[in-house]
């Protein structure tokens, strides 16, 4: 049985899309429908059957019992008011934005049934093109309910989640951005760093060390300029952080001090694992 009637999707891009793909796969819903801005969208998931339904009007989410964001941040933040005008009071609506602060302070005042989502799937591909239903599978997607959330809300976006493969936990808006700030933000600005550090002349010789850790610097610009500005404060205490380690770094190798990069070294080889 389906968990809703008909899910509404703003913006079908990667996440967007593949939320589409896993919902018809899972049969969550008896409908899907998309909105997007740019008609080449529109037209490229339809044809995918990605979405039942889709248009460049927001009046296509009219009737919809869940309600998806998967658009920047400022786009999330512009469109949530007009949104509000269409859809039903008891309609449930979540975002996938990657930070959250300023999202949940507004939404949670726009919307009665707001809860915001954070999937941390993908990829640094971008665009329908690339979407995927498995992305979900053995995830984690982070959620963070205020004290306005109502306990049925929030079991009932658990349970959408886990039906797409991810597991959940719950976090505040402020303590969601602080960790992702260090986990996600910091890496894809330590990785575009580093490939503005290597002279061009000298990539034709890189091998798996530079791809590995700067496949990430591929990601979309556009996307990551307005994640690493909306998440300003957080970003900029993870980075103060990094160059500490790596004057440290500098500092030992300056010194010549073997056993001080073997600590260093070793420290942070022993964390890493913990991902395994």
């Amino acid at each position: 049985m389906s968990l809703f009637k008909k899910i509404a999707i703003i913006g079908t891009g990667l996440i967007g899309g593949s939320l589409a793909l896993v919902i018809k796969k899972k049969n969550l819903a008896q409908r899907v429908v998309g909105f997007s801005r740019r008609k080449e969208t529109i037209t490229r998931a339809l044809k995918a059957g990605i979405i039942d339904e889709g248009s460049q009007s927001l009046n296509i989410i009219k009737g919809a019992d869940f309600v998806i964001l998967a658009t920047p941040v400022d786009v999330i933040l512009d469109l949530a008011p007009k949104i509000a005008k269409i859809i039903g009071n008891e309609a449930i609506v979540t975002d996938v934005g990657s930070t959250k602060e300023k999202i949940v302070l507004k939404l949670d005042k726009v919307f009665k049934n707001f809860i915001g989502s954070h999937p941390l799937a993908g990829s640094e591909k971008r665009g329908v093109a690339n979407a995927r239903p498995e992305i979900f599978q053995d995830s984690l997607c982070i959620l963070t309910p205020t004290k306005k959330s109502k306990g049925a809300i929030v079991g009932k976006l658990k349970k959408f989640w886990k039906s797409t493969g991810a597991r959940t936990v719950t976090l505040s808006p402020d303590k969601h951005d602080q960790v992702l700030g260090f986990v996600s933000h910091l890496p894809h600005a330590v990785a575009f760093s580093l490939m503005g550090s290597v002279p061009k002349e000298h990539l034709k010789f890189a091998a798996s060390g530079l791809r590995d850790s700067t496949r990430i610097a591929g990601s979309d610009a556009e996307v990551w300029s307005e994640i690493f500005l909306s998440n300003q404060k957080n970003l900029l205490k993870s980075i103060e952080d990094f160059e500490k380690n790596i004057l440290k770094f500098k500092s030992a190798l300056k010194r010549r001090d073997k056993k001080a990069l073997n600590l260093i070294l070793a420290q942070a080889k022993k964390k890493r694992e913990i991902l395994k």
